[in-house]
């Protein structure tokens, strides 16, 4: 397994310009009928000068136009590959967190790490799997309190 450097694991948070670009963009190739071809033709056009067409995958043109949508939106898009083992630092920025609460977490085993020489990596996909259930649990709350609120006539 890998350890993710800077350029695998980058946010791009887009300018005002950069989402409407993006919506622009979105909005062309949406009319585009992909159907359910394997490969997709892109034509690189470097302004006058010159041209290539570039032979994608229908996958990856799908992921770039997810991609398009959230910039579009305005919203910071990160693209991670999800096999490779993190630091520490990168599994706590994931989540949002401090180094030192994220070695908490791997400390009761919460989270799943291995140790290479003397510094920890936790797999990408152990880290997501323990969001989606803090998520989870973070919203069952959220609800309890919410119907809490109203059956004291809070006003939420």
């Amino acid at each position: 397994m890998t350890t993710l450097t800077a350029d695998e694991f980058a946010t791009v948070a887009p300018s005002e310009a950069d989402a409407r670009l993006a919506r622009e963009s979105i909005r062309q190739l949406t009319a585009q009928k992909i159907g359910k071809r394997s490969t997709v033709r892109i034509q690189l056009v470097d302004g006058d000068k010159k041209s290539e067409t570039i032979i994608v995958p229908s996958s990856a043109l799908q992921l770039f136009m997810h991609l398009l949508s959230q910039m579009s939106e305005g919203n910071s898009v990160t693209v991670v590959q999800t096999h490779p083992e993190l630091t520490t630092q990168q599994a706590a920025d994931l989540l949002n967190v401090s180094r030192p609460y994220l070695n908490k977490l791997l400390d009761e085993g919460k989270i799943p790490s291995r140790m290479v020489g003397r510094y920890r990596r936790v797999r990408f996909d152990d880290l997501m799997a323990f969001k989606r259930k803090d998520d989870q649990a973070r919203a069952k709350i959220l609800d309890r309190l919410t119907a809490e609120a109203q059956e004291l006539g809070m006003g939420y």
